[in-house]
């Protein structure tokens, strides 16, 4: 997928991304990740407090990090703050997605609650990244879900929204 993805105008028209660093099966982002850094893109990584609320750090591949009470990898503390509304691009980790852009997470709600808060035209764009396997008919949408504007699995891209550009 990192050679789709680099392929796309999303890596070239991108210069802030955020991304994720993989856990229980998710695509692994960290070749992506060197990359992008080697062309000079702003990467950020989500970082959960305690309050279960989710923000964005810089991220460089060889700075240090910590494992959350998930156990995932985040930024050190120290590493700083990216404002959400300066990304133009996140790369969402999920469970499940369907052709409708719906996406399932692992039911922490943490990427719904932070991009739910913004209005759409302030909204980096969202893509999931996922294995083709991921693919479900349809999935349960709650009022609060905040759908992707697209996809990126192993068999290519599927954009669901008009700012995706493509």
């Amino acid at each position: 997928m990192r050679r789709l993805f680099l392929a796309s105008p999303l890596a070239w028209r991108s210069r802030r991304i955020a991304a994720y660093l993989s856990v229980d099966g998710e695509v692994n982002l960290r070749p992506l990740l060197g990359s992008l850094q080697r062309m000079g893109k702003l990467l950020a990584l989500p970082v959960i407090a305690r309050n279960n609320w989710m923000s964005f750090f810089s991220h460089r591949p060889e700075a240090p990090l910590t494992r959350n009470r998930f156990g995932i990898e985040e930024p050190a503390p120290g590493a700083p703050w990216v404002n959400t509304r300066a990304l133009d691009l996140v790369l969402a980790p999920l469970v499940a997605f369907d052709e409708q852009g719906n996406r399932l997470g692992m039911g922490g709600g943490f990427y719904d609650r932070h991009f739910g808060g913004l209005p759409e035209r302030l909204r980096p764009l969202l893509v999931g990244v996922a294995h083709e396997v991921q693919r479900a008919d349809a999935l349960p949408l709650a009022p609060w879900d905040v759908p992707l504007d697209g996809i990126l699995t192993e068999a290519g891209w599927r954009p669901f929204s008009p700012r995706m550009g493509f």
